[in-house]
């Protein structure tokens, strides 16, 4: 699972959430480290004029009925960064220290190789390169 720091430098990019089901999420409140899962049975997303909340449906284990998306940060899976990275992904790979290595090629840039220890930090670091590179162009 991708580190909630790197999920929150994501979040800092500008990179936005469409809450769907499946989707993992942290809650923003200190002492609170709980990954929670979005699901049509327990939490759900739902669409205000002023925001999104998520909605905690029944849920026993925690006292929350629900929390604004703002204060939730998102927990990206891998195929989701993956899919985030389109075109400019090239190849995942496992070095030889056991740690994973994302391949991208960002336009007008060589090839750049991006390793961390699991490979959802890997592909966020990669995004995180992208989105940077992208404002820049700006």
């Amino acid at each position: 699972m991708i580190s909630r720091d790197l999920a929150l430098r994501l979040r800092r990019t500008g990179l936005h959430w469409h809450p769907t089901s499946g989707d993992r999420f942290g809650v923003l409140v200190e002492g609170v480290d709980d990954v929670f899962t979005v699901s049509e049975m327990t939490i759900q997303a739902h669409d205000y004029p002023t925001g999104t909340v998520l909605g905690f449906n029944g849920t026993t284990e925690w006292a929350l009925d629900s929390v604004a998306q703002d204060d939730a940060v998102w927990l990206p899976r891998e195929d989701q960064l993956r899919e985030l990275l389109g075109g400019t992904f090239r190849s995942l790979a496992r070095s030889t220290d056991g740690r994973h290595q994302v391949l991208v090629e960002l336009a007008g840039r060589p090839e750049q190789v991006f390793t961390a220890d699991s490979a959802e930090d890997a592909y966020a670091l990669a995004l995180l390169a992208l989105i940077t590179a992208a404002v820049e162009r700006v």
